[in-house]
């Protein structure tokens, strides 16, 4: 399995092969539509993210010393940003997570490009992601 660094380089480039904002929005909302459903039993008031104006719910469990994560919105681009946040960290250990920062996003250029409401939301997403896999280390 790739590393975790090697995953974000990896969305770097195929993000920024792609001619403009509007494309990578798109890839974005593609990549939300086709993440797994979250259960509905899931999206509970203590598994909301707090500052995101969309509703984002973000659940952590731990399966065999690593972090499986899934999670839902009800808007498409935030429901695609936390499908990257999955995609990059589920299934990883605690320590991966928690030493590998999300550097892609600042390479990518969304905490530049997302409207302030979406960057802020993202910044929780991540937040309540790493606030996880520190809960569950060592489980």
């Amino acid at each position: 399995m790739a590393s975790i660094f090697s995953i974000q380089a990896a969305l770097v480039d195929e993000y920024q092969a792609l001619p403009g904002w509007e494309e990578r929005y798109q890839k974005i909302i593609a990549l939300g539509r086709a993440m797994p459903p979250m259960a509905e039993d899931l999206k509970t008031d203590d598994l909301k993210v707090r500052g995101c104006s969309s509703t984002v719910w973000l659940h952590a469990a731990a399966a065999g010393g690593k972090v499986v994560y899934q999670a839902d919105s009800d808007a498409a681009i935030p429901k695609g940003l936390a499908a990257l946040l999955v995609h990059v960290y589920s299934g990883r250990t605690p320590a991966e997570i928690l030493a590998a920062p999300p550097a892609f996003i600042e390479e990518l250029g969304l905490d530049q490009n997302l409207s302030p409401n979406r960057a802020n939301g993202l910044t929780a997403m991540v937040k309540q992601l790493m606030a996880a896999a520190a809960a569950l280390k060592g489980t």
